[in-house]
């Protein structure tokens, strides 16, 4: 019986190829985070090679290409955000203005205040009396992690109330917790710079929370500014205004929601 001919190997070069086709196609992983503000790219492959790097779960090798639209990369654990349309406003929501895409008794919206396209929507909500900061993006995962309260996202107000100063006792309340009807609020963090004006700092986001608390220590509300989100605060933005948030704000504001878990 007549041995059968073994099939030739391919050229190295076919070889090659075949094995190139079979890799992750897209840009380049250095290329990707450097243009992201990880440093240059030789500082990018440094980061790569200490396995600091993910790729849908899996740590990145060298000469890993990933795909913008469909990848998820993270660094340190830390989402970067690979996709070109997802944006991130800052916006310094003014008094009457409703936190919602539509409004039926056609009060200004808040997505009203910046660009159309893309289609964004708040990152939490803030009353239609209250004014101050939140953030407007399209990225869902984002949002998500930041406005649930497990994200442990810190938000900073400024209270003027009624009846001047808040006594030792009142403070103590609304830093202890205080009893409300949808249950005992979370810790709080709580000065008085000065007689009926408080900063209070907390996580949750019940409704209409800081107003509640304020009433439930007999000091009601009579205005109430959001001054920061997580670690981003501007208070140079005028009332009605928008930025975007920097590179470095979106991976702080992630970095954080990930240390609470």
């Amino acid at each position: 019986m007549a041995e059968r001919r073994r099939r030739p190997e391919p050229p190295l070069w076919e070889q090659l190829a075949e094995a190139s086709r079979a890799l992750p196609q897209g840009e380049r992983l250095q290329k990707v985070l450097a243009a992201r503000g990880f440093g240059s790219r030789r500082v990018c492959e440094e980061i790569i090679a200490a396995g600091r790097v993910q790729v849908n779960g899996e740590v990145a090798v060298l000469g890993r290409r990933v795909d913008v639209s469909a990848d998820k990369v993270t660094v340190d654990g830390e989402p970067i955000g690979l996709r070109d349309d997802l944006v991130y406003y800052l916006v310094n929501k003014p008094i009457g203005v409703v936190t919602t895409a539509s409004d039926p008794q056609g009060r200004p919206t808040i997505v009203e205040l910046v660009p159309s396209e893309p289609r964004v929507f708040p990152v939490g909500r803030l009353d239609v009396d209250t004014e101050g900061l939140i953030v407007l993006t399209n990225d869902g995962d984002f949002a998500q992690l930041i406005a649930h309260p497990s994200g442990g996202i810190d938000k900073e107000y400024l209270a003027h109330v009624e009846n001047g100063r808040v006594s030792p006792a009142g403070l103590r309340r609304l830093r202890d917790g205080v009893e409300l009807e949808d249950g005992l609020t979370a810790p709080a963090r709580v000065s008085q710079p000065e007689a009926g004006v408080l900063r209070l700092t907390i996580h949750e986001g019940r409704n209409r929370q800081v107003r509640r608390m304020c009433e439930a220590i007999g000091h009601p509300v009579t205005r109430l500014v959001r001054t920061r989100v997580g670690s981003v605060a501007d208070r140079e933005l005028a009332p009605g205004a928008w930025r975007h948030l920097s590179l470095d704000e979106v991976r702080a504001l992630g970095k954080r929601t990930r240390m609470a878990h």
